[in-house]
């Protein structure tokens, strides 16, 4: 007992297939842009948070030494040492941050404590004057400030 009507495969055609993808490469084509900002304010937000956390870390060794810290900060290569701390991956040598190196890949614009772009915490965890310290990620740019008379050290 056969039906009389004839079977017709269920299936996609071309043309619905060619429309599917066509929606997807413009959906695609939105978010992509999206994404890459979205991924460079992160990685400006690592960076800035580490560059605050080291300056946090200097200045509490500087307090537990009863000694003076220094980071010194150089620009063109985007990078900054803390000068009497250890390297923190237990290698030889001192704190040396690269900025421009993954997972940051920032640039560090401006830097300027009185001029020269370094700070020095006393023994009391005060640094030798207020400075910023400007990083950024392609437009985007974050401040962090040190204050002169606290050593507070925040985001502007």
């Amino acid at each position: 007992m056969h039906d009389d009507k004839p079977s017709r495969n269920r299936g996609v055609s071309l043309i619905e297939l060619v429309l599917v993808v066509a929606i997807l490469a413009v959906f695609a084509a939105i978010a992509a842009p999206r994404y890459g900002r979205a991924s460079g304010r992160y990685r400006l937000d690592l960076a800035v948070g580490r560059v605050i956390t080291d300056l946090r870390l200097a200045q509490s060794a500087a307090r537990a030494r009863s000694a003076s810290c220094t980071v010194v900060f150089t620009v063109d290569t985007a990078q900054y040492q803390v000068t009497g701390l250890p390297a923190p991956d237990g290698q030889t040598g001192d704190y040396t941050v690269r900025l421009s190196a993954e997972p940051y890949r920032a640039q560090l614009v401006s830097v300027s404590f009185g001029g020269v772009p370094q700070v020095v915490f006393n023994g009391w965890g005060i640094p030798s004057s207020e400075g910023t310290v400007t990083v950024g990620i392609g437009n985007e740019q974050k401040t962090i400030a040190v204050a002169r008379n606290t050593g507070q050290v925040q985001i502007q």
